[in-house]
């Protein structure tokens, strides 16, 4: 595949995580009966099952800066591409985003204000998390993600099981952090959001950057330590 193949691939993935995973939770989250944390958890999850189906033979299916840091760690990804695959997860993530608005700003009472989905610590943490709690949360759960994807990718692992292992793993993380910071793990994903509402959602978007990132690379070292064989 070419670099342009790959970067497309990484451009709809990403599209589609943003759209379908953030969208589950602007759209269908809070109405009456709506779908809650865990549908948005499961949501966030099927997209990433679903395009390591479709997308993983052309680029690999990162969909997430902090995946291709990881992977680059971990020796499993080349540094030339590393600038290329994130260009394309934040301008796919920033697209889903725009759709999302376009959808979401028809409904009568449609504000910016209620957040879009945006991550946020502190008062903007769903459950009033501190910054120092949400970056914890965001490094370790960012390098559990990571020691799964490069597990269930590892070339002695079952082949085909990797986008089940990989999708189930970030429902976890959702499961377990969205009341914490909205869940990131994800650069990608929380730029597109943010970026439309703006103020405090850009101010505090260095986190979900650096976090997400630290993680990922401490877990590519870690991986190649734990799964290393005798020589």
């Amino acid at each position: 595949m070419t670099l342009t193949n790959k970067m497309a691939a990484e451009f709809f993935g990403t599209f589609w995580l943003v759209l379908g995973g953030c969208g589950s939770a602007v759209l269908a989250a809070g109405v009456d009966l709506g779908i809650g944390y865990v549908g948005v958890s499961l949501a966030f999850g099927l997209t990433v099952m679903t395009m390591a189906y479709a997308i993983g033979h052309i680029s690999g299916c990162h969909l997430n800066p902090a995946v291709s840091f990881g992977l680059w760690s971990g020796g499993r990804f080349p540094a030339n591409e590393l600038v290329p695959y994130i260009i394309a997860q934040v301008i796919g993530g920033l697209a889903g985003a725009a759709v999302l608005y376009s959808i979401a700003s028809g409904a009568p009472g449609f504000d910016l204000a209620g957040g879009f989905a945006s991550n946020g610590y502190g008062g903007h943490s769903p459950e009033g998390y501190s910054m120092m709690a949400v970056l914890i949360a965001e490094v370790v759960m960012t390098f559990m993600f990571l020691m799964v994807i490069l597990g269930a990718t590892d070339k002695r692992a079952p082949a085909g099981f990797a986008p089940i292992a990989i999708g189930l793993c970030l429902t976890l993380i959702h499961l377990i952090t969205i009341p914490v910071s909205n869940t990131s793990v994800n650069p990608a994903r929380s730029t597109g959001v943010a970026m439309f509402v703006g103020d405090w959602a850009t101010a505090q978007l260095w986190l979900f950057w650096v976090a997400p990132i630290v993680g990922a690379i401490i877990a590519g070292k870690v991986y190649g330590w734990v799964s290393a064989e005798e020589k």
